[in-house]
Order: C-alpha cells, then sequence, then structure tokens
C-alpha cells in the first residue's frame, strides 16, 4: 500500500481498538445499536471511500476500502460498514445514485425479486442488518432481464432473525414495493463482475477475523502457564502455532492478491483462488485456535468465539465455494488445448496458492 493508504488503515484501527471491545460486541449481538461508532465512521469520512467526488464521495480506490472492511472483520465492528459501502459501491458501478443513509444489499438466487411497471415484489432471508438499514440495494428479474434496483426499506415487512454469530440476518417482504432507482438492463459479464465484488468484500471480512484469531491464539499461549512454564514453550503447541501462522499467512497474501488484482481488473482468477483456499483456512484456524484455547474458548467470558462464529457464518453466505471451482474448472476447460500450460503459468507469479508473502 502507499503512504496514504497506510495512514487510512492506522487511523481506522486507532479507532477500532479505542471503541469496539467483546462488551459492545455482547450488546449489539443482544439486538441493540451501535450509533456511536456509526457515527464516528460516518463523520471520518470512511463510509464515502471509494466513491468518486463527483458523487459526493471521498476518492480513494477499492484498495482503499478493501482494507478498512478487513479492519472491521478483524475488530468484530458491529455496524453494517462492509454493506453500506458496497451496496454504494455498486450503484456507483452500475450509473446510479449513491445514498447517504444506512444500506444493506442482497444478490438474490434464483429470482427473489421481481420487477414489475417500477414496483418490486418477492422476499429474501439473511438480509444482513435490513432492522437498521434506510435503504436495500438488490438484483430484480423483469421480463427484459436482471437490474439493479434500489428501495426504501420502509416499504417492506422486516422478520427479524440472525446468523450464528448473532449478526442480525432477517427476512425482507415486499409486494408491490416503489423502486427509487433502477438500471439498465445487466448483461451477464456485469452480474459476474458484481458477484466477484462481493465475495472480494467477503474475503475481507474473513481476512480481519482470521488474522484476528491468530494474535489471540498467540496472545493466550503466552500467557496460560502448564506445568511451571507458558505453553507455547511445549513442542506440540508450538507446532499448532506454526501451522495457524502459515494459514494467516497465506490468507493475507490471498487478501493482497486480490485487492491488486481489483486495481488491474484482472480479478477472476485471484477472487476465485483465494475463496476456494479459505475453506481450509477457516477449518485450519478455528480447529487450531479452540484446540490451544482449549474450554475456556468456548466460554461466554472470552472472545475468541466471536470470532470464529463470525468466520463460519460468512464462510456460508453469499456465493458458496462450489461457484467459484465451477468458475476455476470452467476456465481450465476453456484452455484445455494448446494454450493450457499459458493460462496456468500467467497466474503462477500471484495466485494464493502458492504465493506467500512475510
Amino acid at each position: 500500500m502507499s503512504e496514504m493508504k497506510d495512514m487510512i488503515v492506522d487511523v481506522v484501527e486507532r479507532m477500532l481498538k479505542e471503541k469496539v471491545d467483546k462488551e459492545l460486541v455482547d450488546t449489539v449481538e443482544q439486538g441493540h445499536w451501535a450509533p456511536e461508532l456509526w457515527d464516528l465512521f460516518k463523520e471520518n469520512g470512511m463510509t464515502a471511500v471509494a466513491i468518486t467526488e463527483e458523487n459526493g464521495g471521498a476518492g480513494g480506490d477499492i484498495e482503499d476500502l478493501l482494507n478498512i472492511v478487513r479492519l472491521t472483520g478483524k475488530y468484530a465492528a458491529p455496524i453494517p460498514f462492509a454493506e453500506t459501502t458496497f451496496a454504494n459501491y455498486l450503484l456507483e458501478f452500475t450509473s446510479l445514485q449513491v445514498i447517504e443513509d444506512l444500506a444493506t444489499y442482497m444478490l438474490c438466487p434464483n429470482q427473489a425479486f421481481t420487477l414489475e411497471n417500477g414496483k418490486l415484489t418477492g422476499e429474501a432471508m439473511q438480509v444482513p442488518w435490513a432492522r437498521h438499514t434506510k435503504h436495500l440495494v438488490t438484483l430484480a428479474h423483469s421480463t427484459e432481464g436482471t437490474h439493479l434496483v434500489e428501495i426504501d426499506l420502509s416499504q417492506a415487512e422486516i422478520k427479524l432473525s440472525t446468523n450464528l454469530a448473532s449478526e442480525p440476518r432477517d427476512t425482507v417482504i415486499v409486494n408491490h414495493a416503489k423502486v427509487s432507482q433502477i438500471s439498465a438492463v445487466l448483461s451477464y459479464d456485469k452480474i459476474h463482475a458484481i458477484t466477484t465484488l462481493n465475495t472480494a468484500f467477503q474475503l475481507a471480512l474473513m481476512t480481519g477475523a482470521v488474522d484476528k484469531i491468530n494474535d489471540l491464539t498467540v496472545q493466550y499461549t503466552k500467557e496460560r502457564e502448564q506445568f511451571g512454564r507458558p505453553i507455547h514453550r511445549f513442542q506440540l503447541v508450538q507446532q499448532h502455532i506454526v501451522h495457524l501462522a502459515g494459514e494467516t499467512a497465506i490468507a493475507l497474501a490471498a487478501f493482497n492478491n486480490v485487492t491488486e488484482a481489483l486495481q488491474t481488473n484482472s480479478q477472476n482468477s485471484e477472487v476465485a483462488y483465494a475463496r476456494i483456499r479459505f475453506e481450509e483456512i477457516i477449518q485450519a484456524v478455528t480447529t487450531i485456535a479452540h484446540q490451544v484455547h482449549a474450554a475456556i474458548g468456548t466460554t461466554h467470558e472470552h472472545s475468541l468465539h466471536q470470532f470464529t462464529r463470525r468466520l463460519w457464518s460468512w464462510r456460508d453466505e453469499g456465493v458458496s465455494t462450489s461457484y467459484w471451482t465451477h468458475f476455476v474448472a470452467t476456465q481450465l476447460l476453456e484452455n484445455s488445448g494448446d494454450s493450457l500450460w499459458g493460462y496456468l503459468t500467467s497466474f503462477s507469479a500471484s495466485s494464493p496458492l502458492l504465493k506467500v508473502e512475510g
């Protein structure tokens, strides 16, 4: 990252260290809201990052934004920052007007929402933070094709629910709701680009959580003593820590490769590789962390579960790994002739499957 990007990350991390603790996360998991934290992000212009100044944003690029999202994952920040910024990023991406209020999104599978005469009808489950937001950005299907639309959620019936991490994941029901904005018909390539961006945001959140779990586990092995010495002095524990550090390094390298690829518009393969590899990362990281922490890591008093539950929840949301494995398989089949070697080696220098940065 550039010096300016480093400065942005440092400012956000200081804010999160000061304002987000286990008690705040617990409070929001019980159904409350964190207005002070949201106002702090908004007042400091973080919700406008990666939106052009012409559209009222703060400028910056997708790398800036994804690194802020990564930090919200690292501190389990209980606000819909990723959802609001992604919703606005999609609006600008499809040449619509960005919005200033809290927003969320849902990329609905199986034609969950239908659009007819400017009215939206349908039902979507697991909509992030719907109860606290004012706008929904979603895909809608008409007789002409698929569009991106934005509606005011005051027109919707919202049924409250949560995911495994006790984050709001509500059901939104609309019946002939008036659409505030509608895009032109989206091509397959544009829909795939939206899916790719959505996965990149999820990878940012998961990378932050993996990084935090590694920090918590290393710290615990230095504090916990057994047989008169810290447990990190035992060879078996050291083996666990080395494995955990390796998976964390792979996660960070994969995330960095994704942000770099997004900047150069070659994101498809990097996002696919990263999302596939994260299945193994999440399994290894959560297993090792809970083994090392033992029983205390599962108690409410310890903060570890706040991050492992989020990892498990975020892994199961959005586009699944099977989508990306199918994408990679299709790419390989299309290049299975004389061009296969060139296809494989063209990604070898930056693939998160092969590259780990210290």
